[in-house]
């Protein structure tokens, strides 16, 4: 069966990358690295999603091209950061981008770009030319004008947590009320783009935009329609006044968002599916501080891989088994003190989730503000939309024990902590079986991180950890986000630690008994060096080994 093109849009993927990341990521030399860590995150995910080695990544040659601002002055200018040059681009992304053209090219992957043009119509070239199905990536609502029935052509718009959604022209009226791209750049032209420069008519919005096209059939349709005064499909009077005395700038609109289809691109095209230069690549990553990510991209570029992933593990392996991520929300930090406020489960499967249980809980306290502060759940609103404790630890107890009994694995970051209030939980309400009983082996990413990188400085929470290994975490601290965030670190842990990933899941929960405790015992005699002589760290896992309730 033949690969998919897969088209990037370049510019839209490491800008996302560099607003998603923290900018304290930096290689050793200082520079920063966010937008190339997760561009580099992206590009296997995008792999591993569309079974493809044949890669092309568009870029900007020109971000706001002549033949664009000739009709509207206004395109993209609110964007400008340096008038002297015209340039949008921050300093501490301008610094990454040859170190992004090196990762591409040394991963096999042709740059496509021509001057005076963006990379949307580089895209649209390809798009209007190419033979096989082509995959379109890019945040870039634009590109979506390009789906039509007549070809075989994918946009795939990155979502929160390194997912996916995956659009075609099909999919078009259920989302946004129009049959084609065609009617999308329509429904775009009328609706306006703040973000572009580009205003659209007042008080007309996608709903209306979309019935207005569904009555009137075009762009065309519809300013007649106004200029003509008509009153139906939602075309009140006063709408129509407003298109009359718009129609010129949404005209603008529908000519600046329509991507050029002529361009030269052949060569790019051709290049697709080239195979990586794993010395460049490596000396890249070494340079840069990028290790983990470059590792796994090369481990399913280098001809003779599977585009499905890092070649298999072996069948013992806790990566073969269920996956199951596990986080609290609570009342406090004290884990024999706290109450559960919310709680989440999420089974993985073949790196995606694939199942979710949540649960928002009242426990039939206060919560202080100050756990309000980090989870956003007040009292109120877990009185009034929370089942009670009483109803939810069994139920979350019995799904942990369902865990265990199908062979899984529980996920969590710091999981000591959580299976300890759970515990506290379960002896307080005397539930049978308690946490304990009901546990499966677990992973936990605190401990798992600290292991593999015992010489890293910096924090070990959640957010670092995920940020680390190219993990996007955009709403920390909710009980569902920081569960998949877990079992997604696990796995890119074990994607760049072979000798980790080997382990059977006996035998790497016993691993991280002793682990935890070797990790404890190096922080207490830290402390006790730095001016602490009674500091004591636990070194109990994955429970503290007293639980009061």
């Amino acid at each position: 069966m033949t690969q998919p093109l897969v088209v990037l849009d370049t510019p839209t993927l490491y800008y996302r990358a560099f607003h998603a990341l923290p900018d304290s990521l930096r290689d050793p030399a200082g520079m920063p690295i966010n937008a190339a860590r997760g561009l580099v995150q992206a590009l296997t995910s995008l792999v591993e999603r569309t079974g493809s080695h044949r890669l092309v990544a568009a870029l900007d040659a020109d971000w706001r091209p002549e033949f664009r601002t000739a009709v509207v002055p206004e395109y993209k200018a609110q964007r400008v950061t340096d008038p002297e040059t015209g340039s949008e681009t921050p300093a501490d992304l301008a610094v990454q981008l040859p170190l992004i053209r090196a990762l591409l090219e040394a991963a096999g992957i042709p740059l496509a770009e021509v001057p005076g043009t963006e990379a949307d119509d580089v895209i649209a070239s390809i798009a209007a030319t190419a033979a096989e199905p082509v995959v379109i990536v890019s945040s870039d609502r634009d590109l979506l004008s390009l789906l039509s029935p007549d070809r075989d052509l994918t946009v795939m718009r990155p979502k929160k947590g390194g997912e996916w959604d995956a659009i075609r022209v099909d999919d078009l009226q259920g989302a946004y009320g129009v049959p084609d791209g065609e009617r999308y750049r329509a429904l775009a032209a009328l609706r306006g783009d703040p973000s572009d420069g580009l205003r659209g008519v007042p008080g007309i919005g996608e709903k209306t935009a979309a019935r207005l096209l569904a009555g009137y059939t075009d762009l065309a349709g519809v300013l007649d329609a106004a200029a003509a005064g008509h009153s139906d499909h939602g075309l009140s009077e006063r709408r129509a006044a407003a298109i009359r005395e718009h129609r010129e700038a949404v005209l603008a609109n529908h000519t600046v968002m329509t991507c050029r289809e002529d361009l030269q691109i052949d060569d790019a095209v051709g290049a697709a599916g080239g195979a990586p230069d794993p010395g460049a690549l490596r000396a890249l990553a070494t340079r840069h501080g990028l290790e983990q990510g470059v590792s796994r991209l090369l481990r399913i570029l280098e001809p003779g891989s599977d585009a499905g992933g890092a070649p298999a593990a072996p069948a013992h392996s806790w990566t073969g088994a269920p996956l199951w991520g596990f986080d609290l929300e609570t009342t406090g930090t004290d884990p024999h003190t706290a109450r559960v406020v919310s709680a989440a489960l999420v089974r993985f499967g073949d790196g995606a989730p694939v199942e979710r249980r949540t649960w928002l809980v009242d426990a039939g306290v206060a919560i202080p503000e100050a756990s309000v502060r980090i989870h956003g759940i007040s009292t109120a609103h877990a009185r009034e939309h929370g089942v009670p404790i009483a109803v939810a630890l069994p139920e979350i107890i019995a799904a942990i024990d369902a865990v265990r009994a199908s062979g899984g694995m529980l996920v969590g970051h710091n999981v000591v902590y959580d299976l300890t209030i759970l515990q506290a939980e379960a002896v307080r309400a005397r539930t049978d079986p308690d946490a304990r009983g009901a546990c499966p082996p677990v992973i936990d990413t605190f401990v798992l991180d600290k292991h593999v990188q015992q010489r890293r400085r910096g924090k070990r929470t959640l957010s670092a950890v995920a940020a680390v290994w190219g993990v996007a975490l955009e709403n920390a601290h909710d009980a569902l986000a920081d569960a998949e965030a877990a079992v997604r670190i696990a796995l890119a842990i074990a994607a760049a630690h072979p000798e980790v990933a080997a382990l059977s899941p006996a035998d790497l929960h016993t691993a991280q008994i002793g682990w935890k405790a070797a990790q404890a015992a190096g922080l207490q005699d830290y402390l006790r060096r730095s001016g602490k002589p009674d500091a004591v760290v636990g070194r109990d896992w994955p429970f503290e080994a007293t639980v009061r309730g």
